[in-house]
């Protein structure tokens, strides 16, 4: 068997393209096969994919067809029944996908290799893979696709904040077995962007946040992706006034490498969300609000306070004890 031609390596691949004879054919894959010759009917139906890659079809036996799109395999299949009908005009439709496995990597929270059911597409996909980092440049999301039996690749880049923008869904194709999307990395950060993705299914539902020091209810918070700073110490209460020390707020983060980010900002009520002054959150972030000049004089007074009053109090009780003891010898 002489496989079809494929296109090169690398080649560039258009989002037409995406939606067009580019599924490459595998193990697990059902399909149906119909002749135009009303005489042919009888050698048609269904059929699917065996483990070895061959399927075994009436009048040609066991054929090789993992590796060709459908395309390839429909112009491969006429070409064979050409030798056996007068008029071997076919059809060749996938009626049951194989269930894919996606490569995710990039700017998520869990990149690897993930097993989607088949009609899955990318926004699908990078939840399965916790969703996006705040890093993540969702509108440069390279999708890589196999596009032939010589391992020739396509690709192209797509847009993802028009489909939560503008729900254009044309950036948010059907993904095939073995594709791989790669989610870029950013520095550049749109404040409204950021809001959108994480009341997104690009983004985990929840994250979970400490806040401690010197807030009114300091402990552990349940909030919604990509929470801002400043909003996550007004749902632990806010600063105690006097003895927070507002303008030096710390956020501490477990980098991805296993380091540890600390950072330090100004708490400002009414500040919008920005990387600068007030970032959004992701998942085990803990911001400390440290204890003011104030609040540390305070405790300091405090803790003197303890053996002052401990001293006082035995000093009481050895003058009861005396004035009783004096008030037996003189009576």
């Amino acid at each position: 068997m002489s496989s079809p031609t494929a296109p090169g390596r690398g080649e560039r691949l258009s989002l037409t393209e995406v939606y067009s004879d580019l599924y490459v054919l595998g193990p697990g894959d059902t399909l149906q096969l119909n002749f135009l010759d009303p005489a042919a009917k009888e050698v048609g139906g269904g059929f699917g994919i065996l483990p070895d890659g061959t399927a075994s079809l009436p009048l040609l036996g066991s054929v090789q067809l993992s590796g060709l799109t459908i395309g390839q395999a429909t112009r491969w299949l006429t070409s064979l029944y050409s030798r056996q009908l007068v008029r071997p005009q076919l059809y060749l439709t996938l009626v049951g996908p194989r269930p894919s496995k996606i490569s995710i990597i990039g700017e998520v929270e869990k990149p690897g290799l993930y097993p989607l059911p088949s009609f899955s597409t990318p926004v699908t996909a990078i939840q399965q893979a916790g969703g996006v980092t705040l890093n993540s440049d969702i509108r440069r999301v390279v999708l890589r696709r196999l596009a032939g039996p010589d391992g020739s690749l396509k690709e192209t880049t797509l847009d993802l904040s028009q489909v939560l923008l503008q729900g254009n869904q044309l950036q948010n194709p059907i993904l095939f077995d073995g594709d791989t999307l790669i989610v870029s990395k950013t520095t550049d950060f749109i404040p409204e962007e950021i809001l959108q993705v994480g009341i997104s299914n690009l983004s985990p539902s929840a994250i979970n946040v400490n806040v401690i020091g010197e807030v009114k209810s300091p402990g552990t918070l349940q909030l919604a992706a990509n929470t801002p700073m400043v909003e996550a110490i007004f749902k632990a209460g806010g600063p105690i006034k006097w003895r927070a020390q507002t303008n030096k707020i710390q956020l501490v983060r477990f980098g991805r490498d296993g380091k540890v980010l600390r950072q330090t900002y100004q708490y400002k009520q009414f500040n919008n969300i920005s990387q600068a002054s007030n970032p959004p959150l992701r998942n085990g972030d803990t911001i400390i609000v440290n204890k003011s000049a104030f609040g540390q004089v305070i405790d300091a007074i405090g803790d003197l306070a303890v053996p002052i009053n401990a001293a006082t109090g035995l000093l009481n009780i050895y003058n009861t004890w005396y004035f009783y003891r004096w008030n037996d010898r003189n009576n």
